[in-house]
């Protein structure tokens, strides 16, 4: 039997708790998951790419144990259903919060399945106590120094707190 591998993109800028919540889940659908940090040049990110592998490998370790080694972080720019061939994926993770999201998420797997039929979305419901969570909303209480650290791992809540104290 193939490795089941997916792919799980997204800017990861932080990770959040709810990026965690999605990798656990996925967990249980793919045996190698491709956490893939979409690098766009016109946008400029609080953590470099290097930063970010560094927290998701870091929060990976301690909130997933010896399951973290089932999770490659990657870079990728462009579609990430050309990411996903590259790697060998025949899935794509995408967590849901609210319906919003899957009217978003409906349409871009659509697009998706048009462009890459090989390929197949799974949407992952967030876990209630997480849903609320959005990496936008964790840097705007960093950078007005609120506390964050119900929404991410403690290594990402020291890594915004050195960002933000200099």
């Amino acid at each position: 039997m193939t490795d089941r591998i997916a792919i799980y993109a997204g800017s990861f800028d932080p990770l959040t708790n709810g990026h965690l919540d999605v990798l656990k889940a996925a967990l249980h659908v793919a045996d190698t998951i491709y956490a893939a940090i979409g690098i766009q040049p016109s946008k400029k990110p609080l953590f470099s790419f290097d930063e970010r592998v560094e927290l998701i490998e870091k929060a990976s370790a301690v909130e997933l144990g010896a399951d973290a080694r089932r999770i490659k972080v990657v870079s990728f720019s462009g579609l990430v259903i050309d990411a996903a061939r590259r790697h060998g994926a025949s899935i794509m993770i995408r967590g849901l919060r609210d319906g919003t999201d899957l009217d978003y998420e409906m349409q871009m797997a659509g697009m998706n399945e048009t462009m890459a039929p090989e390929l197949q979305t799974v949407f992952l419901p967030a876990s209630p106590s997480v849903r609320t969570i959005t990496a936008t909303l964790v840097r705007q209480i960093a950078s007005m120094g609120g506390n964050i650290r119900p929404f991410v791992p403690e290594v990402v809540a020291g890594a915004l707190a050195d960002k933000f104290s200099k």
